[in-house]
């Protein structure tokens, strides 16, 4: 199975490279990643060509001009031009833990879609983590109680590690709460609902309720990776929200549809 791992970026250099060194120490390999580029600069640049060489994976880097937040049109273009068979959604602020990969491509399955979860570090420690490039994906567990305790970290028991199961599809209709920077489903699934819908762009917010629901929509339903595939959020800045009631509006029109296919979205790549 060739997986894809599809990087929303905009103009975080330093979290980008924690994040790549985070792909390179993986402990499965046979996978690409595709920088999906919403019109950073040319640090982001220079990383993405540092790392091309120094990785045994492909690195992809695919920008596009600045004009407000437009990550679902990167996301969909990468979606488009990858061969993968299995498509992961990450953000560059989100560190891989070291059984990333494996565990996505372990609790794979057919006719359904994965959300893990995430640990939110605090801005202190993300300071700190990007100045003195902290292996946090090779810290072990007393490591991570010892950032709790200090409370550098929101919680621990994302690092838990439990197998596969029938209670990892106790909510098979379930969206609230899964983000795009923990998520994976079949590439063939993405297509058959069209990708991410673009009518968001420009606003931040809702853009991935809106892919999950339209999969649960078309009959893929949700399975939980939490307590095996975890991220390790940078802190930064909120986003401005200030079109979140507009999106909202959509989402809604959205669930009361029964709509499969985005409006505007990954077919006008294909």
């Amino acid at each position: 199975m060739k997986i894809a791992v599809i990087v929303a970026t905009y103009n975080r250099p330093d979290a980008l490279a924690a994040l790549l060194e985070g792909y390179i120490r993986q402990d499965s390999g046979d996978f690409e990643v595709i920088i999906a580029d919403d019109g950073s600069g040319d640090p982001v640049r220079q990383v993405v060509q540092r790392y091309s060489a120094a990785a045994e994976f492909p690195i992809t880097h695919i920008w596009q001009k600045n004009e407000g937040y437009r990550a679902t049109v990167m996301r969909n273009k990468a979606i488009a031009i990858t061969q993968a068979d299995y498509v992961i959604c990450t953000d560059a602020d989100c560190i891989p833990s070291k059984d990333f990969i494996r565990q996505h491509r372990k609790l794979a399955e057919r006719q359904f879609f994965l959300s893990g979860n995430r640990i939110l570090l605090d801005e202190s420690f993300t300071n700190r983590l990007l100045a003195d490039s902290l292996p946090v994906y090779d810290w072990d567990f007393l490591e991570w109680l010892s950032a709790r305790l200090r409370n550098n970290i929101n919680r621990i028991a994302p690092l838990v590690r439990l197998p596969d199961g029938g209670f990892r599809k106790w909510a098979p209709k379930r969206w609230k709460g899964v983000k795009t920077c923990n998520l994976s489903a079949w590439r063939k699934d993405l297509i058959a609902v069209n990708g991410f819908d673009e009518s968001y762009a420009g606003r931040w917010g809702r853009e991935d309720s809106d892919l999950v629901i339209r999969l649960i929509h078309s009959g893929i339903l949700h399975k939980s990776a939490r307590f095996a595939a975890s991220v390790f959020h940078l802190w930064h800045n909120e986003s401005d929200k200030s079109g979140f009631n507009e999106n909202q509006k959509l989402l809604d029109d959205l669930i009361f549809s029964g709509r499969t296919r985005a409006k505007l979205g990954l077919d006008q790549y294909l």
